[in-house]
Formats: structure tokens, C-alpha cells, sequence
């Protein structure tokens, strides 16, 4: 029997909260329960353009006043939740689901997975030759693309720091996803993961954001960005472990 999306989906959230997302059906649709799609945050529509309206919440939450730091945190997270679901579906099932922007709908205030909701999904063919080009649309142009355009928009955040968010993410989806690989019995897809997250990183737009090595001793990738997200301007806030600032 040939899996369906669900099947797929429901094999990659299996790896952690941050590869899964809703798919049911429900009476009223996202929208009735306050999602919204993500094409309306790229595109700011309405007079209070809801992308604005979360990195005010997402400011006022981690008490700080500069917004180009709840800025540079909320692409970060966006980006790692779209790649853990579109990398983990290309590694684990050999396609991704269809995620344009006007057909994934998110509620920014809820946690991974509840956060996004993909009804009906239509799964995408995906060959291992092609996975990085695939990934490239479908997470790259469809969403970080405008996400970055709408972020900068809004805030005069650095686009060298959110394309360096972007790579840390995949680093960080690729480091759970190969983790869990292994635990798995799987090294053939731990492999393949290392060698797609190689490939995405080494081209544009994510292209000398980072430095990726599997170190002595350690099974599990590692990566270096080199810029920093912004973090440590959090108040209680530190240097995260891939940050710039610890090699200086």
C-alpha cells in the first residue's frame, strides 16, 4: 500500500515536536480557530499586519526594547519549524509535503507542533538527486524569501543575521534528525541528511553562514554560524552553541 501525506507526516513527527504539524479536518477550518496562513504574515495584509503585531508580543514577552532582537527570534523560529518538516519528510519518506504559504496556517501563539496546520496534504515527489532543489523552493523562495523581505520591512535587522538564523536552523533540524537516525538504526538516512544539509548549506542564500563538520569523538554534526542571532541582548539571555561570539 502506498503511503499517504498523513502517513509520511506522521513518520517524520515521530523524530520530536518541532518535525510535526496538524493535518486534520476540522468543521470551521483554521481559521476558526484563530490560524492564520502564513502568506498573510509575509504579505502584512490588513491594517494591523499580524507579522508586526507578533514581534511586538514576541518584544514585550522577552522584555527587551530593542525590536531587531524579537525580530532576528521570531524568523529563527519560523525557519526551524518549516525546515524540521520539509528536511525531515525529504530524508525520512523521499518527498514533502505541498507547503505553500496560502495552504500552511500558523498561530503564533501556540508550541510546536500545534503551531502550524497543513489540511489536506498533498505530498510532493522528491528524488534523492533532486532533494536540495525541492528544499530550495519549497522553504527557501516559498517562505524565507518573503519572511526576510517582510521582517526587514518592519525592522532594520541585519539580512546577513537572518539569512545566518536560517542556516543555524537547518543545522539545528539536521542535528536532531541525524540523532535520531542513529538511535533508530537508520545510518543510511543519517548519512543522507549530513550530505542534503551539506548541499542546502552551501548554496545561496545560505552560503558562508556557517561551517559544518561532524568533530573528533562526536557522531552528531556540528555547526558554526558566523553571525549571531542576537540572543545574548535577551535579558538572562546567553550565547547559544553555535554562536559567533564564543570563538572571539
Amino acid at each position: 500500500m502506498t503511503p499517504t501525506p498523513d502517513d509520511d507526516l506522521r513518520q517524520v513527527a515521530a523524530v520530536g515536536p518541532f518535525f510535526g504539524l496538524r493535518t486534520e479536518a476540522a468543521p470551521a477550518g483554521p481559521g476558526g480557530e484563530g490560524y492564520r496562513p502564513l502568506a498573510d504574515f509575509y504579505a502584512g495584509r490588513g491594517p494591523d499586519p499580524p507579522l508586526g503585531e507578533r514581534l511586538a508580543v514576541v518584544a514585550e514577552r522577552l522584555a527587551t526594547g530593542e525590536p531587531r532582537v524579537a525580530a532576528s527570534l521570531v524568523f529563527q523560529g519560523i525557519a526551524a519549524r518549516l525546515w524540521s518538516i520539509a528536511f525531515g519528510s525529504a530524508v525520512l519518506c523521499g518527498r514533502t509535503p505541498s507547503m505553500s504559504p496560502d495552504r500552511l496556517w500558523w498561530h503564533p501563539d501556540r508550541m510546536a507542533p500545534e503551531d502550524l496546520w497543513l489540511p489536506a496534504p498533498e505530498p510532493l515527489p522528491v528524488a534523492a538527486s533532486d532533494a536540495a532543489r525541492r528544499l530550495a523552493v519549497s522553504v527557501v523562495e516559498d517562505h524565507l524569501v518573503p519572511l526576510h523581505t517582510a521582517v526587514r520591512a518592519l525592522c532594520p535587522v541585519s539580512p546577513r543575521l537572518l539569512w545566518g538564523n536560517a542556516g543555524s536552523a537547518l543545522a539545528g533540524s539536521l542535528r536532531v534528525l541525524h540523532g535520531w537516525c542513529r538511535t533508530q538504526g537508520r545510518p543510511d538516512q543519517a548519512r543522507h541528511a549530513l550530505d542534503l544539509a551539506g548541499r542546502m548549506l552551501a548554496a545561496p542564500p545560505l552560503r558562508g553562514t556557517g561551517s559544518l563538520r561532524t568533530p573528533p569523538g562526536d557522531p552528531d554534526p556540528a555547526f558554526t554560524r558566523r553571525s549571531c542571532c542576537l540572543y545574548y541582548r535577551v535579558p538572562g539571555g546567553g550565547l547559544c552553541g553555535d554562536c559567533v561570539l564564543r570563538r572571539r
